[in-house]
């Protein structure tokens, strides 16, 4: 037995339902599917069955009705002879003939109704089945996110986070304390290029000492007067 047991529970069942109380909407999605095309399947076969029989009770009913007719005329030939006990035994069965046809012809309602019945069935089937493909797409594709998006929630529910940052902090403060290490080797020594710099600099202080004092000697002069 398959998903469901009777071809009616799919007709009258919702699958927005089925899925949001399914363990595994992607696998439970491929089942409904596959259910209902081997469904429609045996209900496209049954109604093909039908439709045989249908065609062979029109023919019964066409050979009963016939049959009728020729009774008939055999009843009417008998009593143009004047032979009315032969009219009465042809007009028996003319009527066995017309109440075979009969029950044939109510055979023929059941069957019509049955097969109005299935194509119903079969449409409403057929909507189900398209909506189930157009939307398998999704619910897969929504079914793996959340999925991962479990997965993720998981590893950080796993993983305690303010201890990862704690550590990260003590390691940052490790580094910072190497570089401060490295840092006091360098001080109180200075290197060729520092002294260098700083001679460069003694020179352009001397440089700008004797430019300031040149200009403050020639400020220092007494003016020239003109003696008569």
């Amino acid at each position: 037995m398959g998903i469901f047991s009777r071809f009616t529970d799919i007709i009258n069942s919702n699958i927005n339902v089925i899925l949001d109380k399914a363990e595994d909407p992607e696998k439970m999605v491929r089942l409904i599917i596959q259910e209902m095309e081997e469904t429609l399947v045996e209900v496209r076969t049954q109604s093909a069955k039908l439709i045989a029989d249908k065609k062979d009770l029109h023919r019964r009913i066409e050979r009963l009705q016939a049959e009728a007719e020729d009774w008939e005329n055999k009843a009417e030939v008998a009593l143009a002879k004047e032979r009315e006990d032969l009219a009465r035994a042809a007009v028996k069965e003319k009527t066995g003939a017309e109440k075979a046809a009969l029950i044939l012809i109510t055979d023929l309602n059941v069957i019509d109704q049955n097969l109005a019945g299935l194509s119903d069935d079969i449409a409403q089937l057929q909507q189900k089945l398209v909506d189930a493909k157009a939307r398998q797409k999704t619910l897969i594709l929504r079914g793996r996110t959340a999925q991962s998006r479990k997965g993720v929630k998981r590893q950080l529910h796993d993983v305690n986070i303010n201890e990862a940052m704690s550590r990260f902090d003590r390691y940052e403060r490790r580094i910072d304390d190497l570089e401060g290490e490295v840092e006091a080797y360098d001080l109180g020594q200075k290197s060729l290029v520092n002294e260098i710099s700083e001679l460069e600099n003694d020179e352009r202080v001397d440089e700008e000492l004797a430019r300031l004092k040149a200009r403050m000697g020639d400020n220092r002069q007494p003016e020239k007067t003109d003696e008569s």
